[in-house]
């Protein structure tokens, strides 16, 4: 439209009228999950793009109230079934579900024909991330599929990996990445002591391997997933260990550390945990080059030239925001893409890390797909 048109029929039109027509074209989004994540990731995105959130689906209704609050919805159509909130009229949806059911809920909703937001990882196991990319790869052109990892659309890690691939720290040789954090203080579950239910297993499932694949699958493959990115693909073979200090909830470590190497014997570096004391986080990712240093995080990126010359500049806004804005003006314009593949890899590599931990042995990554 013209930009006299739009003027005129500004002048004919109530803006109410306007807004409203505005809305209706907006894209429709629907939730599933309505835990922690879920519901903060479905804010971002109601309150810094076009999208709607119309729907918000889980098993547990109690979720309901808070999961509104947090994204800023009065109305929402509310549902305990998902495959009813496919078949409503949502173009989008945003899973964050717990990690074991990410497979079957990603088929479901490519099947159904939606636009998905996948929240990381992929699955807890490497069957699971075969399905994925077994979906991924037939699934419609058309539609956008984004995982969660956000750190790939921020515009400091942008600018962090285009200096990188610049040339201006050299040939990279080692990648190391930290995800030091204080352990949350929600209720858990005595370690060895088996839940009532089923119910209370999968409230408390970041606690469970075979409900969340593990610490370094559910929480670090973050920090894996930027490995890759900057080292150019993934891993050959890992080494590693950790365990559980805190003995106090499920079955999942508290601690690992993993060495993997990459192609051309490049080394990548990740140590997580969930020990810190309270309030305490420490998370980034280092890459030392022949010349130079780059450095990332969520707050910042730095390049180290030298001794004493240096450059550091500051995350604009919270990068979630950009995952969320790229996905949603990916639909808008009709510029889809399908990254399921590249984040089911991150996955797998977090999974060749804990297999590494378990066996307390070297793992290679055929020997991991073979096995399954």
């Amino acid at each position: 439209m013209r930009r006299r048109d739009w003027i005129k029929a500004a002048a004919l039109v109530p803006f109410a009228a306007v807004r409203g027509a505005a809305a209706n074209d907006a894209i429709k989004v629907g939730l599933l999950g309505a835990g922690n994540r879920g519901p903060f990731v479905a804010g971002m995105m109601a309150k810094n793009t076009p999208a709607r959130i119309v729907a918000i689906c889980d098993v547990f209704e109690e979720k309901f109230p808070a999961a509104k609050a947090t994204i800023g919805v009065d109305n929402p159509k509310l549902y305990t079934d998902f495959q009813k909130m496919l078949a409503s009229d949502i173009d989008a949806i945003i899973i964050a579900t717990p990690v074991f059911l990410h497979a079957e809920h990603f088929e479901a909703a490519l099947k159904a024909g939606k636009h998905i937001y996948l929240e990381k990882p992929a699955s807890v196991d490497v069957a699971g991330c075969k399905r994925i990319m077994r979906a991924a790869d037939s699934a419609d052109r058309k539609l956008n599929i984004t995982f969660g990892f956000q750190r790939r659309h921020g515009q400091v890690y942008l600018k962090a990996k285009k200096l990188a691939d610049s040339g201006a720290i050299g040939k990279v040789r080692l990648g190391f990445a930290r995800f030091i954090k204080s352990e949350s203080l929600r209720p858990g579950l005595n370690r060895g002591v088996p839940p009532q239910s089923m119910n209370d297993k999968i409230k408390n499932w970041s606690d469970w391997k075979n409900l969340s694949g593990d610490l370094i699958v559910e929480n670090n493959v973050h920090s894996v997933d930027v490995l890759n990115w900057f080292l150019g693909g993934r891993p050959v073979s890992a080494i590693g260990s950790g365990g559980a200090t805190v003995k106090t909830k499920g079955d999942s470590r508290d601690h690992n550390f993993v060495a993997y190497e990459y192609a051309d014997g490049v080394q990548g570096q990740l140590s997580g945990t969930t020990l810190a004391p309270p309030g305490y986080r420490d998370v980034m990712e280092q890459f030392f080059g022949e010349t130079g240093m780059v450095e990332t995080s969520e707050n910042h990126w730095r390049h180290f030239k030298g001794k004493g010359d240096e450059v550091t500049e500051k995350s604009p806004r919270n990068i979630t925001i950009d995952s969320v804005a790229e996905f949603v003006s990916r639909i808008q314009e009709g510029k889809p893409a399908n990254t399921a593949v590249r984040g089911a890899e991150s996955t797998l590599t977090a999974i060749l890390g804990r297999m590494a931990m378990d066996k307390r042995a070297e793992v290679t990554w055929d020997e991991m797909m073979r096995q399954g």
